[in-house]
């Protein structure tokens, strides 16, 4: 018999997800039955219910969509974080609650993982400021209610919430006859209006710049917007907060402009436009060097998701989407001026104790085409988001939600969704103490990152803001290197290394790169007191923020 989660896992697949992350409990087994005999689908069970969304925002960052399924309460609520982190950078995660019967529900029983008032509901509320759409599935609503919260995933790219009672899991449906659609807005500003716009200041402009940001990479439109400049010749920069959104080998591309933090070229360079095309951006504190960025809104062309901005001028209701990728018709644009130098420096490693600015730059110079970097918020987000990527690389970051301890699940949640990516996790030893349960999954999963842990003795971004000396940024110091053997890894599924040095860590880099076969675990020694300039410079501007 053909059932109501028949019909759920056939809408999940045909947004190409082909493995769900989460936890089994009481409310959701027998869904999980109907998830692990299927062939065109893989269950991945995690440690707990926050690392399997932490796992899914990974996999959507790279897939374009995913889906982790918990139990009811206890479940769900131990992972809106991590669903609050993707619905504040645009991911379009599906949750799927395993929940107690609609007998059980319509009667009010008094039932574990409830706050026994008989109320069924306060948990689907609780999610409402962190989902685009949310529905508790009846027999009688199931395939419609599951259509209307995938489109809106699909229109918005953002979490939608989907409480699946056991019995309605089980009951009979039809399949789907026609293929999801995404609502589009009715527009009362047209398209083609934006177009032309658009065109008009771009071929009258004498120093244009384009900005591209997050919304470009949830949607997938790196590549259109890449196909655009190698076009127009456009000059383009990107936020950190959307690093990755064009291809960084473009002779047009500048770097990464973070207000007063940027290049002093490069904040000149873009801060003088004459005409600004803004695509996709959203200006945060961590983006703008804590709102330090001098961008004239009146010279501005601004489209986002959900709203744009014509010289200062809202306009609601156009087809974000389609205007990307209309930007391809444009025609009679060709910029000739000058670009900026920029600084790239070729590393040549010392027998010296290694630094965050020089590992950084060895970073720049070692990696590869086709390598994703995934980069915790902290030392590691603000040392790898300046480093020019490798073509066909992408990079995976966190810097609005700034979630400690994000990054590990979120890099073997992205690896399993393309296994060709060579994947290359930055993190401090102070987030991952929060996450690395899943390390005991990735050698199970056999997912083979290369995963470098910056030993730097504490909460290091933490101290560039306030306490330095403190005691609460002080962590308990683990043996790192031997966590993979804790957690059941022989040699043979996972390299553990040591390196103090820039000649250790030039040599194991190589090494690891070179076998793709193995998960690499690098210990990275540094300082307690070093960090990359700017996130000194950016503790400092937060600091400030926080008097203020």
């Amino acid at each position: 018999m053909y059932t109501v989660g028949d019909y759920l896992l056939d809408r999940l697949h045909e947004l190409g997800i082909e493995e769900i992350f989460g936890v089994p409990g009481d409310y959701n087994l027998q869904f999980l039955d109907q998830i692990i005999s299927r062939k065109d689908m893989k269950w991945v069970g995690n440690a707990n219910e926050l690392n399997a969304s932490y796992m899914a925002d990974g996999y959507a960052r790279t897939k374009k969509a995913a889906a982790f399924l918990t139990t009811f309460g206890v479940g769900e609520l131990s992972a809106v974080n991590g669903l609050a982190g993707s619905y504040a950078e645009n991911l379009p995660v599906v949750e799927i609650v395993g929940s107690p019967t609609s007998k059980v529900q319509n009667e009010g029983k008094f039932v574990h993982h409830t706050l026994a008032d008989g109320d069924f509901k306060h948990f689907m509320k609780m999610h409402e400021p962190v989902t685009a759409a949310r529905t508790l599935l009846t027999a009688e609503n199931a395939t419609v209610e599951i259509d209307r919260v995938l489109s809106a995933l699909l229109k918005e790219r953002k979490p939608v919430y989907i409480n699946l009672p056991v019995d309605v899991a089980a009951a009979k449906a039809e399949k789907p006859s026609l293929p999801l659609k995404k609502e589009n807005p009715t527009s009362n500003t047209s398209d083609q209006e934006i177009l032309n716009k658009i065109q008009e200041s771009l071929k009258n402009a004498k120093k244009p710049i384009v900005i591209t940001g997050h919304e470009i990479i949830s949607f997938g439109l790196e590549k259109t917007v890449t196909q655009f400049i190698s076009k127009t010749k456009l000059p383009i920069t990107t936020l950190n907060f959307g690093k990755s959104s064009v291809d960084e080998t473009l002779p047009s591309f500048l770097g990464i402009y973070n207000g007063k933090l940027s290049e002093p070229n490069l904040k000149e360079f873009v801060e003088s436009a004459d005409f600004i095309l803004m695509l996709g951006v959203k200006l945060t504190d961590s983006s703008t060097g804590a709102f330090t960025h001098h961008l004239n809104e009146n010279k501005m062309i601004s489209l986002n998701i959900d709203e744009g901005k014509i010289f200062n001028e809202s306009i609601q209701n156009f087809d974000f989407e389609s205007l990307i990728s209309s930007l391809l018709d444009l025609s009679e644009i060709e910029y000739k001026g000058k670009y900026i130098d920029k600084k790239q420096e070729n590393f040549v490693p010392l027998n010296a104790l290694l630094s965050q600015d020089r590992l950084w730059q060895a970073v720049e110079n070692l990696t590869q085409s086709n390598e994703t970097i995934v980069a915790e918020q902290g030392t590691s987000f603000f040392g790898a988001s300046s480093i020019f990527l490798k073509p066909k690389s992408h990079f995976i970051g966190q810097p609005l939600w700034g979630s400690i301890g994000y990054t590990f699940p979120a890099a073997l949640g992205s690896q399993i969704a393309d296994k060709e990516s060579r994947h290359l996790l930055f993190i401090g030893d102070g987030s991952l103490q929060l996450t690395v349960q899943e390390l005991g999954l990735a050698i199970r999963e056999k997912i083979n990152p290369i995963c470098f842990i910056i030993n730097n003795d504490g909460y290091t971004v933490e101290r560039e803001i306030h306490g330095p000396n403190q005691s609460y940024n002080d962590i308990p110091m683990w043996n790192y290197s031997k966590l993979p053997e804790s957690f059941g890894a022989t040699e043979e599924r996972v390299v553990s290394k040591i390196v103090r040095t820039e000649n250790e860590f030039v040599s194991v880099m190589k090494e690891a790169q070179a076998d793709s076969n193995r998960m690499y675990w690098i210990e990275l020694v540094l300082a307690k007191e070093d960090a990359p300039k700017v996130l000194k410079k950016m503790g400092k501007l937060f600091a400030e923020q926080n008097k203020s």
